[in-house]
């Protein structure tokens, strides 16, 4: 439209109190918008309809600008146009310094285009045809830079974020995004202009918290979301000028956003792409980081106590959401829940006793968030960027973490605990939460039982003590368990203390630790035959024809349990699959892939075949398995799968129920039964709420990666010894030429297990004391403190002779 048409349009909506339509930047001529429904932005277009100049002629005055209430990118441009030709940016400056220091102006700036209703176009076109046929140009015109407008923006559209947009719907908003990214791309490179974004975000933020705090604007608007949308847009926000004031302070306002608009923002940022996600981290990160490194936190000074820390943790917390929405989701294969509930104790906890209510009688935790968007981080197979890129190591290393676990549990608005946002926080970190909740439980049952001894005047064993034959360890250790499991399954969350028949040892840890691995050696022996063992993958898997009774898996779920909650590492080999399971999701056709390798790219060539599967495979909805006896087994994944062939058009399906069989339907009973005995000793634990399948097994297994270099610099001496010590120095280098099974063998003998802890070797705490002079007494060990003791031998020669007789030939306990 020329100046002329576009000033009698715009009379004729504002006659109408209609809003004005933002046209696209690609139409020539395009004019500006004017403070929307205003008197003197429509006499500003009728002056332009009366003179036959365009605005280069009348370039508008500073006066004008101070009119300007909002922003649209045609009117940046322009402005920018005008001062590009005075070469004097202030009037683009004063704008951008009064519309995004104001929640309003920003709220109304960027607005996408409003298409017009039906109706509207009939008025239109009753009173102008000619004006119509122009609107129709105009229409197809502004429709055709739509459908390039996507292609023309960043480059980081949506990529599994398509797949959110097909479960669960686009996100709509009023701002255009693509719009918002062109601004800033023109505009950040002028620092002059760059300074005046900064200084708006100082003013904005702390008017935003307050309408947030106490005005409920979101509610009353939903629109105001848009300042959060607009302002995290801007590239430069992790640059250090942002961070002294501007950035902690705009992170304190996001975080007092209300439930649906924090689930509206992951909804909308999950749409964005990996690259836009690993944009929005790095400038939280970069915030704490900073904020970590510039101050001294100590006991005194608790990080959880830093405004800027915390909210842009919360913050973090939106983009972690976004991740994983964004990522490959798996809403659907979940793990049904145990019909019979997990019995409860029949004595009375500690608070019950003192009249208090118990607490968590809701059961786990559940982020609010996650409860709002519908998902669950377990959910998510395949994110948008790695969960690593989400954890700070500078604040996992000033993180009190037992004062953090002590808000965790006593919730109040005042005090935040970082174990509420467990995504930021390493394995290491979550891991001493999880042992102070498991040992302040231990204390909890510990206290129940004194009090009832008390108050009944009855003995009561305040420890889950188990006395074992070392050639019967099964049968006395999974008998005693059962009993347990029956009477008062509560007694499993006592502290473990074992007795092995006719040694002396006194159980601090370490003899716990090797009754753990003997237990876990025997029931994994394939000849009991409760678990299959793959040779290629060396992969434990649940025999689906196991003769044992459900009890006995049950009882292992138990012993895995306890492992976790008494801080012992196992030497168990499960595929990926059986702790997805544990966190409550059922295995998938890509599941095979780890647990049934050969299974799965049999399957995998299938989908992939691309003949006729029909003719060429002959194959039907009926598979074989073999029983223990490798007698064949024949099942129908279909009622009648024998007499249907798979063919082209239903091969996912075979696939699918293919899977479904080999990993859910033929274990269920066992599985079931294992979880059921592992949910008895966890089902109060945080540990679902903390940690990811991946991390529960390095929970339950320890590291595979043996770093000896880190626990020669973490090791401490005592007796005499230290790190320059001749003995010392031939001690390391005698280990250090160990081959791989002869280091297990010395962790063995040291710490009780040959595995790493979580964190690796280097966050385990060995002692190597002096036990006398040369002599030919084997070294010894204490495996419940990780103390050797190492007589002073005279040559390199004698030391690594005794050091590998000791580590090959030992077992058992004796008092020294």
């Amino acid at each position: 439209m020329d100046n002329n048409a576009a000033a009698i349009k715009a009379l004729e909506l504002y006659k109408n109190n209609a809003k004005l339509c933002d046209p696209h930047p690609s139409k020539k001529g395009a004019s500006s918008a004017f403070p929307e429904n205003s008197a003197k932005g429509a006499h500003n277009f009728s002056a332009c309809s009366n003179g036959k100049m365009n605005h280069k002629d009348l370039p508008p005055t500073r006066e004008d600008f101070r009119d300007l209430n909002y922003l649209t990118e045609e009117k940046v441009y322009e402005i920018l146009s005008l001062c590009s030709e005075t070469e004097d940016y202030s009037p683009l400056i004063r704008v951008i310094g009064r519309v995004f220091s104001s929640a309003e102006s920003l709220v109304q700036s960027f607005r996408k285009a409003k298409q017009h209703t039906k109706e509207e176009l009939k008025s239109l076109q009753a009173k102008d045809e000619d004006k119509d046929e122009d609107e129709k140009e105009t229409a197809s015109g502004s429709s055709t830079a739509m459908e390039v407008e996507p292609e023309a923006s960043s480059g980081d559209g949506p990529s599994h974020g398509e797949n959110n947009v097909q479960k669960f719907g686009p996100v709509e908003v009023s701002v255009d995004i693509d719009a918002v990214r062109r601004v800033y791309d023109r505009l950040l490179s002028n620092e002059k202009i760059e300074a005046a974004f900064l200084n708006a975000l100082v003013y904005l933020s702390p008017n935003v918290e307050c309408d947030l705090t106490y005005h409920n604007v979101y509610a009353a608007d939903p629109n105001y979301l848009n300042v959060f949308i607009i302002v995290m847009e801007n590239s430069n926000l992790h640059s250090p000028e942002y961070l002294e004031i501007a950035l902690p302070q705009f992170c304190k306002a996001m975080s007092k956003l209300p439930l649906p608009a924090l689930a509206k923002l992951a909804r909308l940022w999950s749409q964005y792409g990996a690259d836009q996600i690993r944009r929005l981290v790095e400038t939280f990160q970069q915030l704490i980081t900073y904020t970590v490194i510039s101050n001294e936190f100590s006991s005194d000074n608790l990080v959880n106590e830093d405004d800027g820390v915390v909210a842009a943790t919360k913050c973090l917390k939106i983009v972690y959401y976004a991740n994983v929405l964004g990522g490959d989701l798996d809403t659907d294969h979940n793990e049904e829940e145990d019909d019979e509930p997990i019995p409860e104790s029949s004595e009375l906890t500690l608070q019950e006793l003192l009249g208090e209510e118990r607490r968590n009688k809701k059961g786990p935790r559940v982020d609010p968030l996650e409860t709002e968007l519908g998902i669950r981080a377990s959910d998510c197979r395949k994110p948008l960027i790695t969960f690593e890129d989400f954890i700070n190591e500078p604040l996992n290393e000033v993180l009190e973490m037992d004062k953090d676990y002590t808000f965790f549990k006593v919730e109040t608005e005042s005090k935040f605990s970082f174990m509420t946002c467990p995504f930021i926080l390493n394995a290491v970190t979550k891991n001493l939460g999880l042992y102070y909740d498991n040992r302040i439980r231990m204390y909890s049952e510990r206290r129940i039982t004194a009090l009832y001894s008390l108050v009944q005047g009855q003995q009561l064993n305040p420890y889950l003590r188990l006395k074992v034959r070392r050639d019967h360890i099964i049968d006395d250790a999974l008998v005693r368990l059962e009993m347990i499991a029956m009477e008062n399954p509560a007694d499993l969350k006592k502290q473990l203390y074992v007795e092995f028949e006719g040694e002396q040892g006194v159980d601090e840890g370490g003899v716990s630790k090797e009754f753990f691995q003997l237990v876990v050696e025997e029931i994994f022996n394939p000849d009991i035959g409760m678990f299959t063992y793959d040779e290629s993958t060396k992969l434990f898997w649940f025999n689906p024809s196991s003769f044992e009774n459900e009890g006995q898996f049950t009882l292992i779920g138990i012993v895995l349990g306890l492992a976790i909650y008494n801080n012992c590492i196992l030497d168990v080999h499960f595929p990926m699959v059986v702790y997805r399971k544990l966190m409550g999701k059922k295995g998938t056709f890509r599941d095979l892939a780890d647990s049934h390798p050969v299974l799965y790219q049999s399957l995998k060539d299938l989908l992939e075949y691309e003949g006729n599967v029909e003719e060429d495979m002959m194959i039907t909805f009926q598979i074989s398995q073999t029983d223990l006896f490798g007698n064949p087994l024949m099942y129908d994944l279909k009622e009648g799968g024998d007499k249907i062939p798979v063919t082209n058009e239903n091969r996912k399906d075979f696939v699918a129920l293919y899977a479904e069989y080999m990993l859910n339907k033929s274990v269920e009973k066992q599985f079931k039964a294992f979880r059921r005995g592992f949910h008895m000793v966890t089902n109060e634990s945080p540990l679902k709420y903390l940690f990811r399948p991946e991390e529960i097994e390095l929970l339950i297994c320890g590291s595979r990666n043996l770093d000896f270099q880190a626990l020669e610099e973490s090791t401490e001496y005592d007796g005499g010894y230290n790190k320059d010590s001749r003995i010392i120095k031939d001690f390391w280098e005698t280990v250090h030429s160990f081959g791989q099974e002869q280091k297990r063998l010395f962790l063995q003998f040291t710490t009780g297990t040959d595995r790493a802890p979580v964190g690796g070797l280097g966050k385990l705490k060995m002692i190597i004391a002096k036990n006398g002079p040369d002599s030919d007494r084997l070294p010894t060990s204490h495996t419940c403190f990780n103390v050797l003791l190492l007589p002073e031998y005279s040559t390199i020669e004698k030391l690594r002779e005794r050091l590998l007789k000791a580590i090959t030939y030992a077992k058992g306990f004796g008092m020294l």
